[in-house]
């Protein structure tokens, strides 16, 4: 599909499934693309009835990127965040979930279940809170509340990769082994990943959109949204947290806070899963979703 105009910019969106179907918006995380998505997982929500909308967040992919902005010095970045000082950023939290809301104004859909992973989590918590009308549901994966009480990264060697870059970051095979290397610590024990298949993705990524500034100026976006915890209070859209028991990136407390804080939510916790979707994870997880979303419209209608 071409990129469309949403927002007031660029959105490239990817649909699967009967257009009739009840929609199922799935929203990324920090720095991925849509190629990022498991092809089971997609399977599993087209077979289980829903029509599914992908699309590519600003600043990654082939959506709109926020180059003529400017760079972002990591180091600089680490210093603000470790001092409480403000960041200088291009857009937030809020501006990634008015993109999706107007992604669905696109296909012309009122309400759908929506889902995200990790930062697309925080997308879904806040538009959830913000527009809780056009939601049938929501589920945020492997995300946080923001809680700056909680550490992000469960070790040194974590946290030191968040914001660290490749040897050469415009060399495609130096990208991959240092991209391998991230998923290799914060990838799912009880669900390795082939290397070789992880290794042809990430080419596949890199030819279709490297862009390491976009990923420091989405990270700053995060970032300086702050705490989402008051915000979580206010939802009243039926909420499900799916997380890992063995996420070192985003640590398993991240989930149970984010569940504490959204009245009536269900928190699904999975042994095995890391930072990835690797394997069976991807269906097991939509099977999960697509159970809450049904419960839910039983509920809510």
């Amino acid at each position: 599909m071409p990129l469309i105009q949403a927002n007031g910019i660029d959105i490239h969106v990817e649909t699967h499934g009967d257009t009739a179907a009840t929609p199922m918006v799935l929203v990324r995380g920090l720095g991925s693309q849509i190629i990022h998505w498991p092809a089971a997982m997609i399977d599993r929500f087209v077979t289980g009835g829903f029509f599914v909308v992908t699309a590519d967040n600003r600043d990654a992919g082939l959506s709109q990127k926020f180059d003529a902005w400017g760079t972002i010095d990591a180091q600089d970045m680490q210093r603000r965040l470790e001092a409480g000082e403000p960041l200088d950023v291009p857009y937030g939290v809020d501006d990634f979930a008015a993109d999706q809301f107007a992604v669905m104004d696109h296909f012309g859909i009122e309400r759908a279940h929506v889902m995200g992973i990790s930062m697309g989590g925080m997308i879904v918590q806040v538009m959830a809170a913000r527009r809780p009308e056009r939601l049938r549901s929501m589920t945020t994966v492997m995300s946080s509340s923001g809680n700056p009480e909680i550490p992000l990264g469960s070790s040194p060697q974590v946290r030191a990769l968040l914001l660290a870059q490749p040897d050469d970051p415009d060399d495609r095979d130096s990208v991959i082994a240092f991209t391998l290397q991230c998923d290799r610590v914060w990838g799912s024990p009880g669900y390795p990943f082939d290397e070789a298949d992880r290794a042809d993705l990430i080419g596949r990524a890199f030819d279709r959109c490297w862009t390491p500034e976009g990923v420091k100026r989405q990270f700053a976006a995060v970032r300086s949204s702050g705490s989402r915890v008051d915000l979580l209070k206010t939802i009243t859209v039926p909420g499900l947290v799916i997380h890992g028991l063995d996420d070192c990136l985003v640590q398993p407390e991240h989930g149970r806070d984010t569940a504490r804080h959204i009245p009536g939510a269900t928190l699904v916790e999975i042994p095995g899963m890391g930072h990835d979707l690797e394997g069976e994870l991807g269906p097991m997880i939509a099977n999960h979703v697509m159970r809450h979303a049904r419960h839910a419209e039983a509920s809510t209608g």
